[in-house]
């Protein structure tokens, strides 16, 4: 299978720390995982790139390199709205409209914004920036609220953190949950977090190490095909069902409804790649009830159906099910 070709334009002085998110996901390959990515940088000129935390990165590659390229990912660098020279503007026009998907993670934005890939479409940068980013560019709809928008084509994300989240969404959606997954585990990162989260959320005072919904979450990711409703949550949090909503908004930016639901989408993608379990059968296992229900928050959250999404991702023929439903491999 041919590899998907990942382009890291760096522009200096870059943020070595934004590049680590691109690298890792789709240049680091762990053992026993398909390879799916060939990964490189350029930059304008090749040869030593200053950084922003003074050390240089040796570029071997000169703005061609974007002319091969299926994706090409602007990692942020310092200060964001620095000029950006004409020849990478130009060059990053010509991988769009060549059908190259263009990534920007943090002040990346600004990048992709100098050279009008984001005129009339949502973006998002890190939150210190979105104010900037409105003020020099106008035509681009800032959230300054999410961790990353994909707009298909184009996609931008946050800080460091939502540029690893929105670098993880992307091998999701080009090779599926469970290879997702497995990076993530590489990296030692929870697999998944939606777009939408709030990146910043001020918190009034500190949480205390009890408060932490680290214990919960493992107890309720482990009982997905039971009912699991915010009242036994918060019972088993042993806090109210209102003081439970708003530890989860400070903590994950999202309410314990839309976690969990995600929690089980999750699992459905995983067993819909990895099982030939009945559609009916994987709703029932991730506690969707019905495969009319799960049908229904697919195409909602996925724009999709699991029968489409299987035919996309899942391996026949490697995988089957055994007598008590669990996957071996044949």
């Amino acid at each position: 299978m041919e590899r998907h070709r990942v382009v890291a334009l760096l522009t200096p002085p870059q943020s070595p720390f934004e590049l680590a998110c691109a690298s890792e996901v789709f240049g680091a390959v762990p053992q026993d995982v398909p390879a799916h990515y060939d990964f490189r940088i350029c930059a304008e000129h090749p040869g030593p790139l200053p950084t922003t935390v003074g050390y240089a990165v040796l570029v071997d590659a000169g703005l061609d390199a974007l002319q091969e390229a299926d994706t090409v990912v602007v990692p942020g660098r310092q200060p964001p709205d620095a000029a950006v020279p004409p020849s990478v503007v130009e060059a990053l026009r010509a991988a769009h409209e060549r059908g190259a998907r263009v990534v920007a993670i943090c002040t990346g934005a600004f990048v992709l914004a100098a050279a009008g890939l984001l005129d009339g479409r949502r973006a998002t940068t890190h939150w210190r920036h979105t104010a900037r980013l409105a003020a020099a560019f106008p035509e681009v709809q800032v959230d300054p609220d999410v961790l990353y928008v994909d707009d298909g084509d184009v996609a931008t994300s946050a800080g460091t953190g939502a540029g690893i989240d929105l670098c993880l969404h992307l091998a999701r959606s080009d090779h599926g949950a469970a290879y997702a997954a497995e990076i993530a585990r590489n990296m030692v990162l929870p697999p998944h977090r939606e777009g939408s989260q709030l990146q910043y959320v001020a918190r009034p005072t500190p949480a205390r190490a009890d408060e932490s919904l680290a214990p919960l979450l493992e107890w309720a990711t482990s009982r997905l095909d039971t009912r699991l409703t915010v009242d036994r949550l918060a019972r088993r949090a042993g806090l109210s069902s209102r003081t439970l909503a708003r530890q989860f908004t400070e903590q994950l930016g999202t309410s314990p409804g839309q976690w969990l639901l995600g929690r089980r989408l999750d699992a459905a993608r995983a067993l819909l790649e990895e099982t030939d379990l009945p559609v009916d059968a994987i709703a029932t296992r991730v506690g969707l009830a019905s495969a009319v229900n799960l049908r229904r928050r697919f195409r909602a959250h996925l724009g999709t159906t699991p029968g489409a999404y299987r035919r996309t991702f899942g391996e026949p023929g490697r995988l089957t099910t055994g007598s008590r439903g669990t996957s071996r491999r044949r």
